[in-house]
């Protein structure tokens, strides 16, 4: 567990070393122009949508080990050839090597920590992942920004060298995990039986029968959608257009979103384990609408540039509690939701729907920050308050060891948690 603790912030630290500065890199180091630009920061998201699908049968069939060091070396290759590339067609295939080795890393490690975890100790290992993967991003970006130097593109190459560098490191790590032996399950390459040869269409449509986890990926989807997806796009266009609120405002904002997460991570994880997770997730959105009207006050209120500020920076920094609260509660969920040999095909599935709100999020958010700003809260709002009852009704579908792992002996599985008729019997 340690080793993958590792591997999560060295691969944040990776991210945020680079992506940050994708833009300046391709749009004027490369002298590529702003469409290019665009495109390559469009293509993170769909070589994701396009691997993530098979991700997860993979990582049912080979086991996750097998499947990050394979994500590990194309990530490394696309950094590198990244670093190198001097016209477009080069820049857009190396992004999409590093963007699917990337997207690949996220249910390959989950998948790993599930293995090595417990009913009593998961929640606390996500959140832990959570944190490392803020402090690297955190790190990452404040090391990479006191590197690079528009006027020199031998900078930027040994940025990318850098993260291309990292992501061997992290393959010459994961290589000395040895998984528990009860974590090697059944659907392995020398497994028999129907199991085994199960379709890849016969998984998703089992996938599709489990009400719960359709339920928490709708659920999901509305979570990155209403947060993760504004960051950087809607709700910066609205601080900036609404709010007036300057760029180096900007930045302490994120700032203070990934400041609380750090801080408040362990404290927040004390109240929610205790706690049922639909109720946790409700408290969620009722935080998140308390965001979107503060960032109401920010934008629209009659209130000096100073009040503006804070208000705004407040707004991150409530989302962070938010996002605090959630790490210890959803991705231990889809382990537990996920039928024994499956939580590979769980997590892919649910980094699916993650990145489909990432990509239609800034597409929806990003003009109405921009230009329509009174209905941009209003709708944002609403979605959070949707949050609530989404939450709600999942609790309703969830078995009691499910929403509450504390509250009875739930079983340990080799690759996921029990599914909903095998959690009451056992528990």
């Amino acid at each position: 567990m340690r080793r993958i603790h590792v591997g999560n912030a060295l691969g944040a630290f990776g991210l945020g070393f680079t992506v940050p500065y994708l833009y300046v890199y391709v749009a004027q180091v490369r002298d590529l122009g702003a469409t290019t630009a665009g495109l390559v920061l469009a293509i993170f998201a769909v070589a994701a949508l396009v691997v993530l699908p098979f991700a997860g049968r993979a990582i049912v069939r080979r086991g996750p080990l097998p499947v990050l060091l394979a994500a590990l070396v194309t990530a490394a290759v696309g950094s590198m050839s990244l670093g190198l590339a001097a016209d477009a067609t080069s820049v857009l295939l190396s992004a999409a090597a590093l963007g699917a080795g990337q997207a690949v890393m996220q249910p390959a490690l989950a998948t790993m920590i599930v293995d090595c975890s417990g009913a009593e100790t998961r929640s606390r290992a996500f959140a832990t992942q959570f944190f490392l993967q803020n402090l690297g991003l955190g790190v990452g970006g404040l090391i990479g920004g006191h590197l690079v130097d528009p006027s020199r593109s031998g900078s930027f190459t040994l940025l990318f060298s850098i993260q291309a560098a990292m992501f061997l490191l992290l393959v010459a790590v994961m290589a000395t995990v040895r998984m528990p032996r009860a974590a090697k399950g059944t659907e392995g390459p020398g497994a028999t039986g129907s199991r085994a040869t199960r379709s890849a269409k016969e998984s998703w449509k089992q996938l599709l029968g489990n009400r719960a986890m359709v339920q928490l990926s709708v659920l999901g989807f509305v979570l990155f959608f209403a947060c993760y997806g504004q960051f950087e796009s809607g709700l910066s266009a609205y601080g900036v257009e609404a709010a007036g609120i300057s760029t180096s405002a900007l930045g302490t904002a994120l700032a203070a979103n990934t400041a609380v997460i750090v801080v408040a991570q362990f404290v927040v994880l004390r109240f929610v384990e205790r706690r049922r997770r639909s109720r946790v997730i409700a408290a969620v959105g009722l935080i998140w609408a308390v965001a979107w009207g503060v960032a109401g006050v920010a934008g629209l209120g009659q209130v000096s540039q100073t009040m503006a500020t804070a208000a705004f920076v407040s707004t991150y920094a409530l989302f962070g509690l938010g996002e605090a609260m959630l790490s210890p509660t959803v991705a231990p969920l889809v382990a537990d939701l996920a039928p024994e040999g499956m939580a590979g095909q769980y997590n892919s599935a649910f980094a699916l729907v993650k990145q489909l709100a990432l990509a239609v999020g800034p597409a929806v958010g990003g003009p109405m920050g921009a230009s329509w700003h009174a209905a941009y809260v209003v709708v944002f709002l609403l979605f959070s308050l949707g949050i609530v009852v989404l939450a709600v009704r999942l609790g309703r579908v969830l078995t009691g060891v499910q929403d509450l792992p504390g509250a009875g002996k739930s079983r340990v599985v080799a690759r996921g948690g029990a599914g909903a008729e095998s959690a009451v019997a056992r528990a």
